[in-house]
C-alpha cells in the first residue's frame, strides 16, 4: 500500500515550462479556440472563468461532455509561471478563520484578489467521490486577461477522447477507461504558494 493521497495536493499533466488545465464550453466557443489557438471575441472576459488541472473534475462538472453549454471539453496548456502567478495572487473562495481572521476581512480579500480557489472531491471514473480534493481556479479581471492573452501555449478539442472514455464506462471496462485517461502526476508547489490556500 502507498501513501494516502494527501487532501489538498495540486495533480495535473504538466511539463518543466506547462501546466494543462480543463475547461467545458459550448461548440460556438470550443471550437475555434481550438482552432485558432485562443478564445474567440465571444469569449467573455468580464465573468470569471474557472479552469481544472483534474480531467475526471471536469468531466463531473460537464457530465462527459453531455451538459448544455459544455459539450466541447478542452484541454488548455498555459505556462506554469502564469499558473502560480494566480495561485499566488488567490484567495479561499470559503471563510477559513485561521487564514483570514474575521470573515469581513476574508470578505475584503476576496473581493481584491484577482484569482480564487475551490477545493472539491476529486472523482474516479464513475464520478464518484473520493476522499482527497481537487484543485479548481477561478480567474476574474486582471488574471482572466492574462490567462486569455499570456499564458496560454495551446489548445485542443479532447471531445472525442472524453466520448471514447465515456464509452468504455458506460460498457463497463473500467480498466480500459483509465488506460485512456491523461497522466495527471502531483505538482510541486512551495508552501509560500499553496499555504494560504489550504483551506
Amino acid at each position: 500500500m502507498g501513501r494516502p493521497e494527501p487532501k489538498f495536493r495540486v495533480r495535473a499533466r504538466h511539463t518543466e515550462s506547462t501546466v494543462t488545465v480543463y475547461q467545458a464550453y459550448r461548440p460556438q466557443i470550443g471550437r475555434p479556440a481550438a482552432r485558432d489557438g485562443r478564445f474567440p471575441p465571444s469569449w467573455s472576459r468580464e465573468r470569471m472563468t474557472w479552469i481544472k488541472p483534474s480531467f475526471l473534475w471536469m468531466m463531473y462538472r460537464c457530465g462527459w461532455a453531455t451538459k448544455e453549454g459544455q459539450e466541447t471539453v478542452l484541454a488548455v496548456e498555459i505556462s506554469r509561471a502564469g499558473f502560480e502567478w494566480a495561485l499566488r495572487h488567490a484567495c479561499l473562495s470559503h471563510h477559513v478563520p485561521a487564514l483570514h481572521g474575521d470573515r469581513d476581512a476574508w470578505r475584503r480579500q476576496l473581493k481584491q484578489a484577482p484569482a480564487r480557489v475551490q477545493w472539491d472531491p476529486e472523482r474516479d471514473l464513475r464520478l464518484s467521490p473520493l476522499p482527497y480534493r481537487s484543485l479548481q481556479l477561478g480567474l476574474g479581471g486582471e488574471a482572466t486577461a492574462r490567462y486569455a492573452d499570456d499564458w496560454i501555449v495551446g489548445i485542443e478539442d479532447v471531445t472525442p477522447l472524453v466520448t471514447e472514455i465515456h464509452t468504455h464506462v458506460r460498457a463497463g471496462d473500467l480498466t480500459r477507461a483509465a488506460e485512456l485517461l491523461p497522466q495527471e502526476r502531483p505538482y510541486a508547489l512551495g508552501d509560500d504558494v499553496l499555504a494560504h490556500l489550504r483551506g
